[in-house]
């Protein structure tokens, strides 16, 4: 039985270790991402629970027609409109990420936003599976001048 539970450890271990890198391999891709758009903020700001989507939606196609990827930083809200950035502040830890919103929540789900994998680990709540966080939405950077 212990020989078993050594086991478990050690296979948990290296699958925790395996998604700590993927997080920061990911890490790059949020800074460009976030560099997308302006930091200043709309003022609307919402509070709401959020979650990560499950991995049998990867290779799905989303409801603005996009290709689902865990490994992207995108969001599913049924609040805001489609292709809107946000920042999502998880109000346990204060981690941040910034994400854009390509896909909607079940009509009866009370969640604010659910998350790529990717988003989820950046906030760190891979392990409690939800968390209270706040969206502001962000501007888009005006090309016109």
């Amino acid at each position: 039985m212990k020989k078993a539970l050594t086991a478990y450890k050690l296979i948990l271990f290296c699958i925790c270790c395996f998604a700590f890198t993927t997080v920061f391999g990911q890490i790059d891709t949020a800074v460009k991402q976030s560099n997308k758009i302006n930091s200043k903020k709309t003022g609307k700001t919402l509070y709401g629970q959020a979650s990560f989507y499950s991995n049998k939606f990867d290779g799905r196609q989303t409801a603005n027609g996009e290709i689902f990827r865990q490994k992207k930083f995108t969001a599913a809200c049924n609040s805001l409109p489609m292709g809107t950035w946000i920042e999502v502040t998880n109000l346990r830890n204060g981690k941040v990420v910034v994400v854009k919103i390509n896909d909607r929540l079940h009509p009866k789900m009370k969640r604010l936003v659910d998350l790529t994998r990717a988003g989820a680990e950046s906030l760190g709540f891979i392990s409690a599976g939800l968390t209270r966080v706040k969206v502001t939405v962000l501007k888009k950077q005006s090309t016109n001048k």
